[in-house]
């Protein structure tokens, strides 16, 4: 009998270290603040659901690139799960069960799939968070399988990597150390934490800042040390002075050498003085 999927709370996570930081389940729970109703038991079903009917295909083969390419063809070519390259920054694609349910999704929340459905079979698949594209990897005998889940996990070769990196590394193709750093495995607090971040980006780009205030304040519950100047940005837009000066100033506190400390540090002492202001 399927027991019921348990989503975590909010105020439990800060605490939880990365190994136990449940990815699935604040994916999920991500979700919920978009989704009131939605129902963790039955995505975590159609997820076994997804290793169920792959499971004798991928363990009639030894090595994992081929159990891999297995769940690829199901995932991929069956279930018909596909990059959003239309509306790439629809909300949507940033929370799991519309994933699910549309059977689209960004490079992350398509990882989180694989990911998910990889390791209930035994797969050690990993996230990288890759500068560009999330992106997962896989051990293999003389290294790494880095593949991408939005292009239907598409098998990546050294060149192509140094290729990607490029645009976001001042133009330099990273040299082998730096590509072996870039291809570490994500933690799963990283991962959740860049999903909140895409979200609270498309939220700002709509001048969403409700929306955009709540992604940061989630990315805080996660990780309490970040995202104080995210919140402060769209607690100002919001009107909200006295959180976004309590923010900007724990920021600063923690940060005092941040690249923005100066502008940041110059927008505290405005907050702190003078008469409401809004734009």
């Amino acid at each position: 009998m399927h027991s019921r999927f348990h989503l975590p709370d909010w105020n439990e996570l800060s605490a939880s270290d990365d190994r136990t930081l449940p990815l699935l389940g604040t994916a999920l729970l991500i979700a919920r603040d978009e989704y009131p109703t939605l129902d963790a038991d039955l995505y975590d079903s159609m997820l076994q659901g997804h290793v169920e009917h792959v499971r004798e295909q991928v363990e009639s083969v030894e090595a994992w690139p081929q159990k891999m390419a297995a769940i690829n063809r199901h995932l991929f070519d069956e279930l018909g799960y596909a990059g959003d390259s239309e509306h790439y920054y629809d909300p949507r694609n940033s929370y799991l069960n519309e994933v699910f349910d549309r059977r689209l999704g960004n490079p992350i929340s398509l990882a989180l799939v694989q990911i998910e459905v990889a390791r209930r079979l035994g797969i050690p698949l990993d996230g990288v968070s890759f500068p560009g594209h999330f992106l997962v990897r896989l051990p293999v005998d003389d290294g790494v399988l880095v593949m991408d889940p939005f292009n239907r996990g598409r098998p990546l070769d050294e060149d192509e990597l140094r290729q990607r990196a490029r645009p976001h590394l001042n133009g330099e193709a990273p040299d082998d150390r730096a590509l072996f750093q870039i291809l570490n495995p994500a933690t799963h607090r990283a991962i959740l934490m860049r999903v909140l971040r895409n979200l609270h980006g498309v939220y700002a780009e709509r001048d969403d800042w409700e929306r955009a205030a709540r992604s940061a304040d989630r990315l805080l519950r996660l990780s309490p040390d970040n995202g104080e100047a995210l919140r402060a940005l769209a607690y100002l837009k919001m009107g909200y002075r006295q959180g976004a000066r309590a923010d900007l100033a724990r920021y600063l506190q923690l940060n005092p050498d941040a690249q923005d400390s100066g502008p940041l540090r110059e927008r505290l002492v405005e907050l702190s003085s003078g008469p409401a202001r809004t734009n």
